[in-house]
């Protein structure tokens, strides 16, 4: 059947249905006029909405209509570029080994199986650092290597003891820290003023005087006698990168 016909009875077919359903409201709100007043009210925006509803969407038909022609315009385009020839690439240059040599890095020291190895963090200046700070970072160091509860107790009153600590076999450790320059040694009295207290106390197994300077030979001694642990500058250095040891036994240095 062609296509007009069947658009012509479509049309007859909804123009009928459309003459029957008036027909019913008519007899419809001749029973009930009150009804049919308000439901008019009703039907009037929303009349209104669709007839301002109508030109969007058709702009918006156009709009989508427009864009699959532009997608279309472009599939093609694509579909050209794809077919045409490729250019060749010009063959690669020669490059000297040693040019290759120097543009990659080497691995470092310590590296092996791609991975590099750890080392331990870098020593800080002690002798920069103020009085709270130059103790904080001994009690970094003990916590560093092993030891459990450290705490910095320095200030006024401390009776000689600034870091407390659990040295990893166990014993009490008792630290008192002397930032000196390197002109002002660490004599014997403050060994003895620091022997008169970490003992009796504050009830050391483990007493260590720590500097950034040296001690006096006296002072030494004193601390011999004692049993007294001495860290000059050097040593703190050295237990600080990790190449020496701990004031209690060998450093724990992640990768040392």
């Amino acid at each position: 059947m062609p296509g007009p016909v069947i658009g012509l009875a479509l049309f007859g077919a909804v123009l009928c249905a459309a003459v029957l359903l008036f027909m019913r409201f008519a007899h419809w709100a001749g029973a009930h006029p009150f009804a049919a007043i308000l439901l008019g009210l009703l039907a009037v925006p929303v009349l209104y909405v669709l007839l301002r509803a109508m030109p969007r969407a058709r702009e918006l038909r156009r709009a989508a209509r427009a864009g699959m022609v532009q997608a279309d315009r472009e599939l093609a385009e694509a579909a050209q570029h794809c077919d045409a020839p490729t250019s060749v690439a010009p063959a690669p240059v020669p490059v000297a080994a040693s040019v290759v040599q120097e543009a990659v890095p080497t691995a470092p020291v310590g590296a092996r199986d791609g991975l590099t190895a750890v080392l331990p963090p870098a020593a800080p200046d002690f002798a920069a650092l103020d009085p709270d700070g130059f103790e904080a970072a001994v009690a970094g160091l003990c916590e560093r290597d092993g030891c459990r509860e450290t705490e910095v107790v320095g200030g006024a009153g401390d009776l000689g003891a600034d870091v407390l600590a659990i040295a990893p076999d166990g014993r009490r450790v008792v630290v008192q820290c002397k930032q000196y320059g390197p002109a002002n040694k660490v004599g014997s009295q403050d060994l003895q003023r620091f022997g008169g207290t970490c003992w009796s106390v504050h009830g050391a197994q483990l007493a260590v005087v720590v500097t950034t300077s040296q001690f006096t030979e006296p002072a030494l001694e004193y601390a011999e006698s004692c049993g007294i642990r001495c860290v000059d500058g050097d040593e703190l250095a050295a237990w600080a990168e990790g190449s020496g040891p701990a004031p209690w036994g060998p450093a724990m240095v992640e990768g040392a």
